[in-house]
């Protein structure tokens, strides 16, 4: 998995068992720098675009056949016993209501330089049945982390946040809900050259901004109804820049931003799984203790814990969400839910290229 927030490619290798999977072994591989900043640049149209994404989705696809090897090697286990790889690729356009969403990958190149089945391009068969193509996350919480005794939440913190309602009767919903790190890490290397803002501590120290905050939380995508998602197409620092007046201090904006992270998760939250009585974060949003402690504080009465507290470490639920997705390809069995995406109904996602 390599998500909006363009920090790296977190790799699991996961057993399946029924209905579950348990995970065996995790890798991290951060980024270059140079590779970072020319997938930023793709998010905006520039010059020579079909070259430069093609190149980089051969060189992604270099790094994610190395993240498995590493993996597997980790771990003792040969290419030939895994059944496939689910590669969700690098997002660097994501817009359902113009027909598309592009994620870049070679899956072909990928299976040949892994000897793997690969399983990747999940969300434009959603989109084509008329659906947003995202969040496809809450199929797997559901099968993860449902109870039939306990409403719950599950709120995805990565590039962009997602929310997840899993009530212990009737149907799972979930969205899109607005950015999630994206503008906080893109803030914090703007004025600090950090790539992201270690445990919150840089919003802490600042205050919000009211007037900023009115500004942001004036977006469209806010007033929106699901099912909807988003991205850096809308959310990104040259929207925060157009709000600013720039004699604003830097920790206030960070804090602002943060804010704004909180609140919007919390309306979502609070229209959409007004039931659930315990909210469990995952992506990398759940190491930013400040922010953690902001949800808390606007959730009084509601249980806020990591998934951890469920058994599955925060930064490894989406990676295994798209080794499920991919299980559930290579079955012939439908990875999303129409009540999430607005897909015409049940698809099987993903395209598949054979070792």
């Amino acid at each position: 998995m390599s998500g909006t927030s363009l920090d790296g490619i977190d790799a699991v290798l996961a057993v399946a068992r029924g209905k579950q999977l348990r995970l065996v072994k995790n890798v991290h591989r951060a980024y270059p720098a140079r590779l970072r900043s020319r997938l930023l640049a793709l998010q905006q149209t520039g010059d020579d675009e079909l070259r430069r994404s093609t190149v980089l989705a051969n060189e992604l696809s270099d790094l994610y056949a190395g993240a498995v090897r590493r993996l597997l090697s980790r771990a003792g286990i040969a290419p030939r016993d895994v059944s496939a790889i689910g590669c969700h690729g690098q997002t660097v356009r994501h817009r359902p209501f113009e027909g598309y969403t592009l994620q870049l990958v070679n899956g072909a190149r990928l299976a040949e330089r892994s000897g793997i089945t690969v399983v990747c391009d999940f969300r434009n068969r959603d989109i084509a049945a008329g659906g947003e193509g995202a969040p496809l996350v809450p199929a797997f919480h559901r099968a993860l982390f449902a109870s039939a005794r306990r409403s719950r939440a599950i709120v995805n913190i990565g590039g962009i946040a997602n929310v997840t309602s899993l009530p212990a009767r009737g149907a799972v919903t979930g969205f899109d809900c607005g950015p999630g790190n994206c503008l906080l890490d893109a803030w914090a290397w703007e004025k600090r050259r950090l790539r992201y803002d270690a445990r919150g501590a840089w919003a802490a120290s600042g205050r919000v901004i009211p007037r900023l905050l009115a500004k942001l939380l004036a977006h469209p995508f806010f007033r929106r109804r699901p099912p909807k998602s988003t991205g850096r197409d809308e959310f990104n620092l040259q929207w925060v820049k157009r709000a600013l007046s720039g004699s604003e201090p830097a920790a206030d904006v960070q804090a602002t931003l943060l804010e704004l992270t909180a609140l919007t998760i919390v309306r979502a939250l609070r229209t959409h799984a007004a039931r659930s009585r315990e909210a469990y974060v995952c992506g990398g949003g759940a190491r930013n203790r400040a922010l953690l402690s902001r949800l808390a504080e606007l959730l009084p009465g509601k249980r806020v814990a990591t998934t951890a507290a469920l058994g599955v470490e925060p930064e490894h639920v989406e990676a295994l969400a798209f080794a499920w997705l991919a299980r559930q390809a290579l079955r012939r069995e439908p990875g999303n839910l129409p009540a999430v995406t607005g897909a015409r109904g049940p698809r099987v996602l993903g395209a598949i290229y054979p070792a």
